[in-house]
């Protein structure tokens, strides 16, 4: 049988892991992305001279990325350098509270009782039993499952998380559930900064999102050299194994012949003829039509009705840090939590914004607050970003933080719009202002036979280990149809172990 053809649209994380394995099954794979270099949103930035990370920071779940390495006989810690956080985060106020995580409940509890109280601390321990027993209930029957769906979370989940699916409080926001154990109004705001990781607001977030807080229980690694480290090695292991990476080659269309994916059209005019195309992109892009209408056609309806999630500006600064010992991440809050995401839902920037800084130097920083995804609508203006700097500023001096940049790079979501085009700057796919947004993500397969789709956009949905997840549910639903449309004639991985089994067997639970 001649070698299956496959293209994927994007090198962002999703598509990466997708054409690792795809090429480790013995695939002719070639990627196609319109950047000078790999990664999508896992950006580095080099500002007077240092790299820095300037998209996510927080490595999480690293049993997910454990599998997806093993899946192609490797092990991660032998491609990047990991080292445990014992501080998960800093958390400062302006009053001059203070309060660190870590990843233990009980060394927790003790911080906290400091912090708010005995009963703060019994009622924090409460959450840590209820955010696991979210995770515990979603995690094999709802987020590694290759197509989302409230019928299909029933049929998984029931069997083994009865008692535990009645209580995910799906119909019920993040904000109101909090308030059930947490009457430290700080306390409160603190943990409900989680619906942030997801780009959406906590005041309609549903709570199942108190999962997040049990994610980062289970341990927050940083990468050693950067995070964009991570996306460097999946290029290599699968250029190893012999996937084609094409550079500055944006896609113009997916062709289609007798009703099924055959490849694409780059805008040079070049045609690429494939048995399947993974399409690592925004969804809006290709309802949009950016990758014509074919493309168009297959995603009909699947951003129905969707609400963008949060954007954000960012600057990537080189400077001095003064005041204030600053852990790895460090979060600055508000004083009014629900004045700062009123003022992003009417799509202007807050004059008092939550700031996020990761510090992985003494001299280098990655700061950002949150913003409206409105960039293809020139707001906020350049202007506007600009006297954020002065804002955040002023802001970090108030909580003793002084923070003097000599060199930066900004990024807004104009900027974020340009990179990924019809987002308006999004991060993060579609909002979740509900509890069916969470079955609303599209799963890997499209109304289009041959066109896959991955990345933070599709299920399981947005965050580093959730999109490389999507990238092996994409992978392996591929082999599972080539295997079906011809059975005679299996791919198979070297050593004769078929791909889609193996694959499967590499779910295991974070």
């Amino acid at each position: 049988m001649a070698q299956r053809k496959i293209i994927v649209i994007g090198a962002g994380i999703g598509g990466l892991v997708a054409a690792m394995q795809l090429a480790h099954a013995g695939l002719d794979v070639t990627v196609c992305e319109s950047a000078a270099s790999a990664g999508g949103k896992l950006r580095e930035i080099t500002v007077d001279g240092a790299a820095i990370d300037a998209g996510p920071t927080v490595f999480t779940l690293r049993p997910i990325f454990d599998a997806i390495f093993a899946a192609i006989g490797e092990q991660l810690d032998h491609h990047i350098n990991l080292e445990p956080l014992d501080c998960l985060a800093r958390h400062v106020w302006e009053d001059g509270a203070r309060l660190d995580l870590f990843a233990d409940t009980e060394r927790n509890a003790a911080a906290i009782s400091a912090f708010a109280g005995l009963a703060a601390a019994q009622a924090y321990r409460k959450f840590a039993r209820r955010s696991a027993e979210i995770f515990a209930t979603l995690d094999a029957s709802f987020m590694q499952r290759p197509q989302p769906g409230l019928l299909g979370l029933l049929q998984h989940a029931a069997p083994a998380h009865g008692l535990g699916l009645l209580r995910l409080a799906p119909f019920t926001s993040l904000w109101d559930e909090l308030g059930r154990y947490f009457s430290n109004p700080k306390l409160r705001q603190l943990f409900a900064r989680y619906a942030t990781y997801c780009g959406c607001s906590p005041y309609d977030a549903p709570a199942t999102l108190m999962l997040v807080a049990h994610a980062e229980q289970r341990g927050v690694w940083r990468i050693k050299g950067g995070m964009y480290r991570l996306a460097e090695a999946v290029v290599r292991l699968a250029e190893a194994r012999g996937a084609v990476f094409r550079f500055n080659a944006p896609v113009a269309e997916v062709t289609s012949h007798h009703g099924r994916a055959s490849g694409v059209k780059l805008h040079s005019g070049e045609l690429l003829v494939a048995d399947a195309v993974i399409a690592n992109a925004d969804l809006a892009a290709l309802s949009a039509g950016y990758f014509g209408d074919v493309a168009k056609s297959a995603a009909s309806g699947l951003t129905k009705g969707a609400k963008r999630s949060l954007s954000a500006v960012t600057w990537a600064m080189k400077g001095k840090a003064s005041g204030l010992d600053l852990a790895h991440h460090n979060v600055f809050f508000a004083n009014d939590y629900s004045a700062e995401f009123a003022a992003v839902k009417a799509g202007t920037l807050p004059d008092d914004p939550t700031i996020y800084i990761c510090a992985p130097t003494e001299t280098a920083f990655f700061c950002l607050i949150n913003a409206p995804a409105s960039g293809d609508q020139s707001r906020p203006s350049g202007l506007e970003e600009e006297q954020c700097l002065n804002v955040m500023l002023a802001k970090l001096q108030r909580c003793g933080l002084r923070l003097e940049p000599s060199a930066m790079i900004r990024t807004g979501p104009q900027m974020f719009n340009h990179l990924f085009p019809a987002s308006g700057g999004a991060l993060y796919g579609r909002a979740l202002t509900g509890w069916r947004d969470s079955f609303r993500r599209p799963g890997s397969t499209t109304k289009l036979p041959g066109l896959y789709l991955a990345g933070g956009a599709i299920h399981p949905g947005p965050g580093l280990p959730m999109a490389a997840m999507s990238g092996s549910l994409a992978a392996t639903q591929i082999l599972q149809d080539l295997a079906l449309r011809n059975r005679s004639s299996r791919v198979v991985m070297p050593g004769g172990m078929s791909m889609p089994s193996a694959m499967m067997g590499s779910k295991r639970s974070p």
